[in-house]
């Protein structure tokens, strides 16, 4: 059993990584589908006067989209106010969001520490000179197309405006090259490293080593854990020979040596940062 915890460690620490950088990349940004209505404009990225943000906007009206009709409608009740009610009761709003449910916990707890250490503006509520933010954060939403499980995701509480700021990534909480090396030593990840093997060394050792001693505490805490994703390359041989036939097979072979090669490139050996920095790279870990 601990030989197959060892052999699976690297792919377990890229399928993190892959997701780390659907979120934390510079630029990259999610919004929700655009309404279904003639006209409109799409989104778009107005110039910004703060370097270390990359921020998003969204155009058209917004409003009386189909979807919205369609939430709305689904409560049955389409009386103003209503429908925050109902998300406050289910621990989505208000003071009490995130209690007795992990998942809106670890919510809450990211999105408190977006705000004290990145200055990100994610109220719910009007405060002086601002509205509420127009977006909350779901532990679970549907593809509309495929109809099936997205995973996290964001929603709209209220009609969204023409101009109105919906992402904020600021980037000096991003995981990037930079600061895996400040993190684990220059000495260790040289200059020209890969930034992807970069990353999944430093998502490794602030989810693992330093767990909730990590700056990032808060955002690993959302991050999903192997057996949610359970990419193929994660697989052992007797439930991959299941698809045995299937062209994934062959993709996951591929993806599993290359996964191997570049583990034993990095870390792995005499002379991987395994065996030569063993204090910042543990062997139970990596």
């Amino acid at each position: 059993m601990e030989t197959r915890r060892r052999r699976t460690a690297p792919g377990a620490a890229a399928a993190s990584c892959t997701l780390l950088f659907a979120l934390a990349l510079p630029g990259i940004a999610f919004t929700p589908p655009p309404p279904r209505r003639h006209g409109g404009g799409g989104a778009s990225c107005p110039p910004s006067s703060h370097v270390s943000t990359s921020s998003l906007s969204a155009g058209g009206e917004g409003g009386e989209t189909e979807w919205v009709k369609a939430l709305l409608e689904a409560g049955g009740d389409n009386t103003p106010g209503k429908f925050e009610e109902e998300m406050k009761m289910k621990g989505l709003l208000g003071p009490n969001r995130g209690k007795g449910n992990t998942k809106l916990s670890a919510n809450a707890r990211l999105i408190s520490w977006l705000e004290e250490e990145g200055g990100v503006y994610l109220a719910e509520s009007s405060t002086w000179g601002e509205a509420p933010h127009p977006l909350a954060i779901s532990t679970e939403t549907v593809d509309e197309i495929t109809n099936e499980s997205s995973g996290r995701g964001l929603l709209a509480r209220r009609s969204i405006n023409d101009g109105d700021e919906l992402l904020k990534i600021p980037l000096d909480l991003c995981l990037t090259r930079k600061s895996a090396r400040r993190e684990l030593g220059k000495d260790a990840l040289q200059e020209g490293i890969n930034e992807y093997l970069a990353v999944a060394c430093q998502l490794i050792h602030e989810k693992f080593v330093k767990g909730e001693d990590s700056f990032y505490a808060a955002y690993m805490g959302v991050l999903p854990e192997v057996d949610e994703v359970n990419p193929t390359f994660t697989w052992p041989d007797e439930d991959l020979a299941f698809l045995e036939g299937s062209p994934v097979v062959a993709a996951t072979r591929s993806l599993q040596m290359k996964l191997r090669r570049e583990y034993d490139d990095l870390l792995g050996g005499p002379d991987g940062l395994v065996a030569k920095f063993p204090l910042r790279f543990p062997a139970e870990h990596y």
